[in-house]
């Protein structure tokens, strides 16, 4: 068949159709139209919108919300989206509305829930789970700083606070928000996501994550969080749960018992166990203490060459 050059119209995929296919495999359009429902006079469902926002995050693209549908003017939409749906039909007003849809029914329930889909589907090994937080700095002026004292006193859902903080990404002179993030150990697959105040601190905030997440996570994972976690405070908050941290040296039992302790020599039993977890040149024992109020197992590492103490856990 003769075709005319007119006749001929090209569209990329690119990365994007593996994007798209996986958000389909998980189900995530699914997901979101069924908590937050399918009007039958959308020209797309929220949950398609929201597919085409991921598709666009993951685009490295970064453009002002009302040049957003732009993203598709090259691109085969209607594979990626579903037939029939056009660039017009995601604009800044209908990302605006779903947008607050997804607020009012609560982002971290839903990034849960999402989760959990994720791995079932793929039976993801849920063994242990990893704690800790970063922050991002922010151009511009925010008010809600000005309005700290009087956010301060809602106690649980509220915007954020953008203010400065300690900064991880090396820009104090900016405002900034955190972001708390729970993964897996096996594939890091994200099980919780929260969003905090700049001035956030993790050691304040850490034990409240984990409960909440254990209230909402139906599975018995061991909670692995850096030093910031170990606090008496915290300690008693988590003493139900399973967790793994390290104990900073600004503890004084902790300084004392690095200090004047002697690692025994590891009978034959240990040193098989140690050889086969490749654990050769390094020499550990273990210390039951109750610190907080909780009894727990402090296990003291050294490294064999030259003696040297690693690390109180």
């Amino acid at each position: 068949m003769d075709y005319q050059k007119k006749d001929i119209e090209i569209k990329n995929l690119d990365h994007l159709g593996i994007v798209a296919g996986l958000i389909d495999e998980i189900g995530i359009v699914e997901i979101i139209n069924s908590k937050l429902g399918i009007d039958v006079r959308e020209k797309i469902s929220s949950g398609i919108l929201v597919k085409a926002i991921l598709l666009n995050g993951l685009g490295f693209v970064s453009r002002p919300l009302y040049l957003f549908s732009q993203f598709f003017d090259d691109k085969a939409i209607e594979i990626l989206l579903g037939k029939d749906i056009k660039n017009d039909y995601i604009n800044d007003d209908k990302i605006g509305r779903v947008m607050d849809k997804l607020y009012k029914y609560g982002l971290n329930n839903l990034f849960i829930e999402i989760g959990l889909s994720v791995i079932k589907k793929f039976k993801i090994d849920t063994k242990c789970s990893h704690l800790d937080a970063t922050s991002f700095h922010l151009h511009g002026k925010y008010n809600s700083e000005d309005n700290q004292e009087k956010q301060s006193e809602i106690p649980r859902e509220r915007p954020i606070i953008i203010t400065k903080g300690y900064s991880r990404d090396h820009r104090p002179d900016l405002k900034q928000c955190v972001l708390d993030l729970i993964t897996s150990s096996d594939g890091d697959i994200p099980l919780l996501m929260r969003a905090g105040d700049g001035n956030e601190a993790d050691k304040a905030i850490f034990g409240k994550i984990l409960v909440e997440f254990k209230k909402q996570i139906n599975f018995d994972s061991i909670m692995v969080c850096d030093s910031a976690l170990y606090s008496q405070d915290n300690l008693q908050l988590i003493e139900h749960l399973k967790w793994i941290t390290r104990v900073p040296m600004t503890v004084k039992k902790a300084q004392k018992l690095v200090q004047n302790i002697e690692i025994e020599e590891i009978n034959a039993k240990e040193r098989n166990r140690r050889e086969s977890l490749n654990l050769e040149g390094y020499k550990w024992k273990e210390e039951i203490v109750n610190y907080g109020g909780i009894k727990q197992i402090w296990l003291i590492v050294t490294q064999v060459a030259g003696n040297k103490m690693l690390d109180c856990m």
